[in-house]
């Protein structure tokens, strides 16, 4: 994809992702920073923090990923695998109702989806199931159906664009 077609896929995500109930419910947002051609979230995350709500981003730590809350985008660098993350390493957010945006390659209608392989989002809702989760992906990764496994936990709603 060009960058042209990144911004406007992204934005068309965002006006989608800002109407959802889950994000109208939210007090707080447990987000990603993009890494090579993903969804652009930053501008999301902006509009959460303008609309007052918390907003939290992930930074690996050994085998696991915490949420930082984050609420200066300049505030980061390149942490595991090269994907940006927080510099601090706190506050580490502990909002059990959270709604967390989860990254992906492919997903379907049903919520599953393929990660990068890190595991690090089954592991960190297996042991915070309570959360609401949403994926946000472009039209191509979208699959009428994955092969899932055991461990693979699906996201509540895919929105895609």
């Amino acid at each position: 994809m060009t960058p042209r077609q990144i911004e406007g896929k992204s934005d068309a995500l965002k006006e989608k992702f800002l109407k959802t109930e889950l994000y109208q419910r939210a007090a707080a947002i447990y987000g990603y920073l993009p890494y090579n051609q993903e969804v652009r979230t930053v501008p999301m995350l902006e509009q959460a923090l303008r609309d007052g709500k918390r907003v939290a981003v992930p930074k690996v730590v050994g085998d696991d990923m915490v949420f930082i809350y984050l609420e200066d985008f300049s505030q980061v660098e390149k942490g595991y695998a090269g994907i940006p993350e927080p510099i601090a390493d706190g506050p580490i957010a502990q909002d059990k109702d959270a709604l967390v945006l989860m990254p992906g390659l492919a997903f379907d209608p049903q919520g599953h989806r393929i990660g990068y392989g890190g595991g690090f989002y089954d592991r960190f809702l297996a042991q915070e199931p309570e959360h609401p989760t949403v994926a946000l992906c472009y039209d191509f990764q979208m699959f009428p159906e994955l092969e899932t496994e055991e461990f693979d936990i699906p996201v509540d709603l895919v929105l895609w664009a």
